[in-house]
């Protein structure tokens, strides 16, 4: 018989091989002392293989990522399981309960790591996340939304010249992949630091459900999933295409924004995004696209300044317009 595989230690927790374990890391406290806690829940397969981590809300009010590890945590089955998962649903546990991005002192989580045992609060957040999770992962996918009023198609950003994040990317299935460097004191600049492969997944808007973005989101971790091995069933091929390059498209004058293109729609060069008008009446300003592409991110704000981010758009090179065209047609009728 093979040996036992070795318990999976988390702070002052062992779950032993074959066993799920739901464990409530001391985070911090509020200011009434009311502690706060980190939920994760573990998977800790008896056969051997990779360590997946699964997180989300880095920024507390990034909602849809908390509702992608409810649903694959209903999915997994111990039986089949190879190796081990681990799921964070809520990282930033302050933000979560304000509805806010940021923690109370309005530091960026995302932008604390690896953090310190003795710093301020998000550093001592990070700290504990690095060593009690991050560290012992080999590979980790980290949910996120756009801002609060911006929406994102669903995609993925990694370094797509590591050929690690960049198969566990083609694997998830988003319909567009963004080379993206990781920024120092990111969670994802940490574990690349650390030799862990992570990948970003962006979709939908915070303080928003978006079902497309939740149910994309779950089959493309349970893709990743099926890549590592650690499911028996086999991998469901979905389209994706790597964007060459993305801009944002800026308004062009002050006033409310009437758009005329939709979040994931394709855009041809020349053809009409929005009008900027005077809200008081007069001149008309058109926002016209300068390439062809998709719009990737839209502001829901109806008002605008001059210079102000309206459309992200994401370009393709030659003939991978026309797959990328294909792809999302398949990607809407999936998950629409």
């Amino acid at each position: 018989m093979a040996p036992m595989r070795e318990a999976f230690a988390i702070g002052e927790f062992s779950i032993e091989a074959g066993s799920r374990a739901s464990i409530k890391l001391p985070a911090a406290k509020l200011y009434n002392d009311t502690p706060l806690e980190l939920h994760v829940e573990v998977f800790h397969s008896k056969k051997p293989g990779p360590v997946l981590l699964v997180c989300a809300a880095i920024h507390g009010d990034e909602l849809n990522g908390i509702e992608i590890c409810r649903r694959l945590i209903d999915k997994v089955n111990m039986k089949t399981l190879t190796g081990t998962l681990v799921v964070v649903p809520i990282v930033n546990v302050f933000g979560f309960i304000h509805q806010s991005r940021y923690l109370p002192d309005r530091r960026d989580l995302n932008r604390c790591f690896p953090g310190s045992a003795k710093g301020a609060l998000a550093s001592r957040l990070a700290h504990l996340f690095s060593n009690e999770l991050l560290k012992k992962a080999t590979h980790i996918v980290d949910l996120h939304t756009g801002a609060i009023h911006r929406d994102n198609f669903p995609q993925i950003r990694c370094d797509t010249d590591d050929e690690v994040m960049m198969a566990m990317a083609t694997a998830f299935g988003a319909p567009v992949i963004m080379d993206s460097k990781s920024v120092k004191g990111s969670m994802r600049g940490y574990a690349n630091e650390k030799g862990i492969a992570c990948i970003l997944y962006e979709a939908g808007e915070a303080l928003r459900f978006s079902e497309l973005s939740i149910k994309s989101g779950v089959t493309g971790v349970l893709n990743v999933m099926r890549y590592l091995g650690m499911l028996n069933s086999k991998l469901k091929p979905t389209a994706s295409i790597n964007a060459s390059r993305s801009y944002w498209l800026r308004s062009e004058a002050d006033g409310l924004v009437n758009v005329k293109r939709k979040i994931g729609a394709r855009v041809s060069k020349g053809c009409l995004l929005a009008n900027v008008v005077n809200p008081l009446g007069g001149e008309v300003t058109e926002l016209r696209s300068p390439t062809d592409g998709i719009i990737i991110g839209l502001t829901n704000i109806p008002v605008a300044n001059e210079g102000e981010a309206l459309f992200h758009i994401a370009q393709f090179v030659g003939d991978d317009i026309e797959i990328a065209n294909e792809h999302l047609d398949e990607f809407i009728s999936t998950y629409a």
